[in-house]
């Protein structure tokens, strides 16, 4: 099949438009700096390693004194929102080289996500020693996929990188997809429907399909099989959807080219990492940050309060203000216009509202425990005495996805009443707080459980709940239990939930909430041994929780120790 490539064009300065809409943002983003005004090359062909050529956009800045080259590397076209960063750093000095991945907008090669980012970034760099305006001084940014594109490079860092800007990014897809033992459907099926139509609607065209995604999608999610249902709804274009979905095992061959994780023990450059309390990443940015610290790399880390599209949207003032005065300290050799805070860590902390500055993530804790007790009490002194709590779950009406962190967007924290009151779901809650409770860190849930069917999953949220009885969620988590634990005695099973920064006021309630799932965004558990995507059958399952002196459930809540 021949591919036919865009036609390069000659360096063009910004329309007037353009340059008004620069200005607009320009202020409603608070963004520091002097502008120098830009010129922008499109189509440029880089030829990768394999004869690939990757299409390529070259922002150059209107200035005898440039301060490095910014490489973004996107699968999502050269189009908003990625063209917006790039011409935000080149207007303030920066070169900004902004190229499709392969098999995407107009660049040659098939797409395969994330499998041919490593040699394609080094392919990028290598053309760029090539080029006249390249000063040696070299950056990399983006979120999400373009942050993986990131940490691909950093599997073996050029000699030329300075720092990389990373923000909502996984550096490790199998973790992504089946880290909690069940595959993350809502999150992975979405973006394969997304990538083998974005092509095919751009601009305006894309947004009915974006607020319609989950209706269009809701009969896959429900079909059986899954994996043969996905087929169809991606038009049988994305293969690897299939190969995710259906292979669970972390060795398989299938995630070896998926797995970026000796990145974090070669990265050498200083990172900038940004992430959401909401984010579908946010674990992996927390480990990114932690190994990265342990090594003594220079790394800094934001969390603020938004979902993982949200961070484009509500949080790209935040995210933009701080990559440029870590461009300018460490890409540019300047003194940054907003100098960079002592404290390494910033994070948004829900409940209060307010941005907090800490030496490290997590901070110093000490555990608050909450007791579960019969009647759905979850008092702080004991654990109770009484009969265990029980609800069947049944993956034909499954507890279904209530937002939370989620790539659509529907994600996020919500009123849980609708959850809450459905009979597949067990709730424990505090009495009212007699003074704020800080809760920073990682909750963990331990639960004494049996169950019926040795297939089954136990899903945990944590809400703060107001004196108007409005009951939101803050932290969840989900495990996939081992089917070869006996049935006949009770286990405890510890769920570790989502890193949180949450204040619950005085007078607020804490809530556990407790269900066999939350589908679509985990797929269901279908009850029996089948390859996941491939079940035909459908098999309830009775959880009980027991809650006494010799069985004890309880939650774990890290609270600050200073």
């Amino acid at each position: 099949m021949t591919t036919t490539l865009p036609r390069q064009t000659a360096p063009t300065p910004p329309s007037p438009a353009t340059r008004a809409t620069n200005r607009v943002l320009t202020r409603l983003m608070r963004l520091p700096g002097t502008r120098h005004g830009y010129r922008v090359e499109r189509n440029l062909p880089v030829t990768a390693r394999d004869g690939a050529v990757l299409m390529t956009d070259h922002y150059a800045p209107v200035t005898d004194r440039p301060k490095g080259t910014v490489l973004v590397r996107t699968p999502y076209g050269r189009g908003f929102p990625h063209d917006l960063e790039a011409r935000v750093y080149a207007d303030r000095g920066y070169h900004v080289v902004l190229q499709s991945c392969r098999g995407t907008f107009g660049s040659s090669g098939d797409f395969y996500p994330m499998a041919n980012e490593a040699d394609d970034a080094q392919d990028a760099v290598a053309w760029l020693r090539t080029q006249p305006w390249f000063d040696g001084r070299l950056a990399t940014a983006g979120s999400s996929y373009v942050g993986w594109t990131q940490w691909a490079l950093l599997m073996d860092p050029p000699a030329e990188l300075r720092t990389s800007l990373i923000a909502v990014a996984p550096h490790d897809m199998h973790d992504a997809a089946h880290g909690s033992g069940a595959f993350r459907l809502t999150d992975f099926l979405s973006f394969a429907e997304m990538v083998v139509n974005q092509e095919r609607f751009t601009g305006l065209r894309s947004v009915p399909r974006i607020l319609t995604l989950n209706r269009r999608l809701a009969p896959v999610f429900g079909a059986l099989p899954l994996a043969d249902a996905a087929d169809e709804a991606t038009g049988h274009r994305a293969p690897w959807f299939r190969e995710w979905l259906t292979t669970p095992e972390r060795d398989d061959a299938v995630w070896d080219r998926l797995k970026l994780g000796d990145a974090l023990e070669r990265a050498n450059v200083p990172v900038r990492l940004t992430t959401c309390w909401q984010d579908l990443f946010l674990d992996q940015t927390l480990h990114q940050y932690e190994s990265l610290r342990a090594r003594g790399v220079d790394v800094s880390l934001t969390v603020g309060p938004w979902t993982h599209n949200e961070l484009g949207q509500k949080g790209m003032g935040q995210l933009l203000r701080g990559n440029l005065a870590w461009l300018e300290n460490h890409l540019a050799d300047e003194t940054p216009t907003q100098p960079r805070s002592a404290a390494p860590v910033e994070v948004y902390v829900t409940g209060q509202n307010a941005w907090r500055h800490l030496d490290q993530w997590p901070p110093a804790a000490t555990e608050t425990v909450h007791f579960l007790q019969p009647g759905g009490q979850l008092p702080a002194d004991k654990p109770g005495e009484g009969t265990p709590s029980t609800y069947v779950y049944d993956p034909a009406n499954p507890t279904p996805t209530l937002g939370g962190p989620l790539l659509t967007l529907d994600g996020g924290s919500k009123d849980n009443a609708k959850l809450e009151s459905r009979d597949d779901v067990l709730t424990f809650t505090t009495d009212p707080l007699t003074a704020p409770l800080e809760i920073m860190g990682t909750p963990v849930v331990d639960l004494a459980h049996t169950r019926s069917n040795p297939h089954a999953d136990v899903f945990v949220r944590l809400c703060d709940v107001d004196p108007k009885g409005v009951s939101r969620n803050f932290a969840e988590g989900l495990l996939r239990l081992d089917p070869t634990s006996p049935l006949d005695q009770v286990q405890t099973v510890r769920v570790r939930m989502d890193a949180c920064a949450h204040e619950v006021k005085a007078g607020h309630r804490i809530r556990l909430l407790i269900a066999g799932g939350s589908h679509p965004r985990y797929a269901r558990n279908e009850g029996t041994s089948a390859t996941p995507g491939t079940g035909t059958e459908l098999r309830p399952c009775t959880h009980t929780i027991h809650h006494d002196t010799s069985a004890v459930s309880r939650v774990v809540l890290p609270t600050p120790s200073e």
